[in-house]
């Protein structure tokens, strides 16, 4: 099978982390053609001089438009491809040397005509970036693989790392207008229409992600008030584990106001819980200061999804009982 690569990058006001991710794309070991489009999303600050200074190592191409979110920054691009393959990286994503080269051998073994792959923390990371990856990828919080080797057929992507054939994408018509959560109501729309997704191990990202706990907390609100919106738009995606951050964000306030009344068995549960975290995230990280903060991104990330998601519960439930 021919697979030709298109990367699809969309980008608003990042040119300094656009730089990095092309870099990276420029220094892989893959040894055929792949054109990479940077499609800038009605940004302030222009990354067209980044893309320009690659026009000699790169394939590249640079779109711009007016700001519409990045679903529809990656459907403009996807016009633009010429590929019949499409690879989506966000901006802020350091790919390895051997990215493209382990996902066409792995495609021309076990097709299919969506992937995803995780995401890491690069060692040059800050502390900070470190511990939220620990805390959006650790299986003890809810982060982790989505989907495993069991589950092949069922593995969901992220848009930060998430490979669609052009057929597939073409049939479903793209992402929809949602500015979060647009990737998962992409995969639930391929598999209605018969076509399936796998996770790739070895095609995996360095995930810069948020560099502040204020920004962290913003984007995890946002995750949980998309998460909220899915359930109702694919109904029957809905599961009781959703709840669980907001359970948890519950369950600690709690623990917290009965330790004032000298009720202290649910807080030691969560320092029980807090102490695991500290010493799985030094472990695989070799810091303590990351484990260390590892528990105040795990808490800002629970706390940010459980109270978006709880708000957009109550919301839709005070419209429905209007309407």
């Amino acid at each position: 099978m021919h697979l030709s690569f298109s990367i699809i990058i969309p980008v608003y006001n990042r040119p300094k982390e656009v730089k990095e991710l092309l870099e990276s794309l420029a220094t892989q070991n893959y040894g055929k053609p792949f054109e990479v489009i940077l499609v800038e999303d009605g940004s302030e600050i222009s990354a067209e001089e980044v893309a320009a200074s690659f026009s000699t190592k790169l394939n590249i191409k640079y779109l711009s438009k007016d700001n519409s979110g990045p679903g529809d920054s990656r459907n403009f691009g996807a016009v633009h491809a010429t590929g019949n393959y499409f690879i989506f990286f966000d901006s802020d994503c350091i790919i390895p040397p051997s990215y493209l080269k382990e996902v066409e051998s792995h495609l021309q073994e076990y097709y299919s005509d969506a992937f995803g792959g995780m995401d890491k923390a690069h060692e040059g990371f800050s502390v900070l970036q470190k511990a939220i990856s620990y805390s959006m990828t650790s299986l003890f919080t809810t982060g982790g693989v989505r989907g495993g080797k069991k589950n092949i057929h069922k593995f969901q992507p992220r848009s930060f790392n998430m490979g669609v054939s052009q057929k597939a994408f073409e049939k479903v018509k793209g992402f929809q207008k949602i500015h979060v959560g647009e990737d998962i109501d992409l995969t639930l729309r391929l598999w209605q229409a018969g076509f399936n997704s796998q996770l790739i191990e070895n095609a995996f990202v360095f995930h810069k992600r948020r560099s502040s706990f204020r920004a962290f907390y913003k984007q995890m609100h946002a995750f949980g008030k998309g998460r909220a919106y899915l359930n109702r738009i694919h109904p029957t995606t809905s599961k009781i584990t959703f709840w669980f951050p907001t359970v948890f964000m519950l369950g600690i306030t709690l623990a917290v106001l009965l330790a004032f009344l000298n009720f202290t068995e649910l807080l030691v549960v969560y320092s029980i819980y807090f102490a695991i975290i500290l010493v799985d995230s030094t472990f695989k990280n070799q810091s303590l200061r990351v484990g260390f903060l590892s528990i105040f991104t795990t808490i800002y990330q629970f706390t940010g999804y459980g109270i978006g998601f709880l708000k957009a519960i109550l919301n839709n439930l005070k419209n429905h009982v209007k309407a």
